[in-house]
């Protein structure tokens, strides 16, 4: 039974997974905590505004763990003939696209950037605009993931490509665990 566990993930791959599945929600909370704390200071006051910044860390690492887990749980759905690195590279590389759409999905609101005026028209005078908005959307969500999946899977160089760049990133990720052990020390000073 312990060599099935071993066939599926190892700690040290799943250390990984972990980081990166944290790693780019960690990264847009930060930004976004940047992005805010100048007008929050002036809001209330510093003190307040770095409170605020440590319970978003601290949701970010929550939702991190939640994120994980259900990865972890659909990779349990590839194919068992390949190994832990693998894996763990795929799944890293789905989570880091899924949450790139997410991150530039939110931007298009944060930017307050709109659709096109004749694209609204035509949207409007046409007989099914949501099928033409899914017929924009879709396609390039769907290449986004499959090409990365089809390059891990079918290229040794571009799944060392990938290790590398999983490797660099989880030492960055760890460099912001540092963020949210510091945020979950004010949290914890803030409410006593």
């Amino acid at each position: 039974m312990a060599n099935t566990k071993f066939r599926w993930y190892t700690g040290q791959k799943l250390w990984h997974l972990f980081l990166m599945c944290a790693f780019p929600l960690h990264l847009w909370t930060i930004i976004l905590a940047f992005r805010d704390i100048s007008w929050n200071a002036e809001r209330s006051n510093m003190w307040d505004a770095i409170g605020t910044v440590s319970y978003g860390v601290i949701f970010a690492l929550a939702e991190s763990l939640i994120i994980f887990l259900i990865v972890v749980l659909l990779g349990f759905l590839i194919s068992k003939c390949w190994d832990a690195e693998k894996r763990i590279t795929l799944l890293s590389v789905l989570v880091l696209v899924d949450a790139l759409w997410s991150i530039l999905s939110q931007y298009y609101f944060l930017a307050r950037l709109s659709i096109p005026t004749g694209m609204i028209h035509f949207l409007s005078t046409s007989n099914h605009p949501i099928r033409i908005i899914y017929a924009f959307i879709v396609p390039p969500v769907i290449l986004s993931a499959l090409l990365p999946t089809y390059l891990i899977l079918k290229s040794e160089r571009a799944l060392q490509f990938f290790l590398a760049v999983i490797d660099r990133l989880t030492l960055l990720m760890s460099f912001y665990l540092f963020f949210d052990f510091i945020g979950l020390v004010i949290v914890l000073i803030r409410n006593i």
